[in-house]
């Protein structure tokens, strides 16, 4: 294999040909899955899913999402592209590919976070890559999706996984069968009212803006039965709501929300307890928290979720940061200046 840029060639991907491809990639999650482009798509936006090979075997995907910002149009990529990154060859086809497609596009600037995991050599390859183009790059004021997560093996059995937890957390989840929660989960689609709702209500609280109901529809319509609502009910009240993907060897905890009589019930525990077997009983191989606070400042807006997730037994996951290739400099510089001071005003 000598890997010249000859070697390679680059095509749009049929749906077929994208979930066959995928399947060489258990490191990707549902960010460069077909239904979540799909999802966008319905929404309006353009995406692009491209496809590298070389000769008759796929080398190399990524799939990306042109968002209209007022601040600037910039074309999105999460968690890919998914590729060999010691094949510099490779990664250097790979990255023109995508800051040719931004620039056809119209893109002020191209996002990228790649499914990698933090770690100095990771990150060299990513950047020594990135500086071989013939554009500026810098890292991004704001990240991109959960850069910082936690993610628990389920391959273990049941008891195992009990086992594994934090002895607050086994005790609330065993605590939440004693106090007769009920855990219930049905397709989004259909559904999403009454998640919805009580996010609308969570948001109100704790000073976040949620998203959408067409948003919420349309993720839900798109992602048919891989989307699952979960509800914790007590005496005929549901306390808490949460939206799981489970789909392929990875199910993500995506949204979740509560009342606040929540707090004096473990029906959380009880909920993530059981989306975490039907994971497991659906094939998944792990089970991804999604999101927690980066650092251990118990002020963090985040330091009581992640403290919750944590509790699972899951480890800790850092990716490589979402860097900018820039395709437009004085566009893009009016767009740092916003997302830097919006950053520090959110304490991100």
């Amino acid at each position: 294999m000598s890997g010249g840029v000859a070697d390679f060639s680059i095509t749009d991907a049929t749906q077929q040909d994208w979930q066959q491809a995928l399947l060489a990639y258990p490191e990707a999650n549902f960010l460069q899955s077909w239904r979540w482009t799909a999802f966008y798509e319905a929404r309006g936006n353009t995406v692009l899913r491209r496809i590298v090979r070389q000769g008759t075997e796929v080398v190399a995907m990524w799939s990306g999402i042109v968002q209209d910002a007022r601040r600037g149009r910039y074309l999105e990529i999460a968690g890919g592209p998914l590729l060999d990154w010691k094949h510099q060859a490779l990664a250097d086809v790979v990255l023109r590919d995508i800051a040719q497609q931004g620039k056809h596009h119209h893109c002020v600037f191209v996002r990228v976070r790649p499914q990698l995991h933090e770690t100095p050599d990771n990150e060299t390859l990513f950047v020594d890559s990135l500086q071989r183009l013939s554009h500026r790059v810098r890292r991004s004021p704001m990240h991109l999706h959960a850069e910082h997560t936690n993610i628990l093996d389920i391959t273990n059995d049941e008891e195992a996984l009990l086992a594994g937890m934090r002895r607050q957390t086994r005790y609330e989840v065993r605590r939440s069968a004693r106090r007769d929660v009920v855990v219930t989960s049905r397709p989004a689609a259909g559904n999403i009212t009454t998640f919805y709702d009580m996010q609308a209500d969570t948001a109100q609280r704790q000073g976040f803006v949620p998203p959408s109901r067409s948003f919420l529809e349309t993720y839900a319509e798109t992602f048919g039965d891989a989307l699952q609502l979960y509800t914790a009910e007590k005496d005929s009240v549901i306390l808490n709501a949460a939206l799981v993907i489970i789909d392929g060897p990875e199910a993500v905890y995506h949204e979740a929300a509560s009342i606040p009589q929540a707090r004096k019930e473990p029906g959380a525990y009880g909920l993530l307890w059981q989306a975490i077997q039907d994971a497991k009983a659906a094939g998944a191989k792990r089970f991804n928290f999604w999101g927690i606070a980066y650092t251990s400042d118990p002020n963090h807006r985040y330091a009581g979720v992640t403290t919750f997730k944590r509790g699972f037994g899951g480890q800790d996951v850092s990716f490589i940061p979402a860097y900018d290739i820039i395709l437009s400099r004085p566009k893009y510089l009016k767009n740092w200046i916003v997302e830097t001071t919006r950053k520090k005003r959110r304490k991100l």
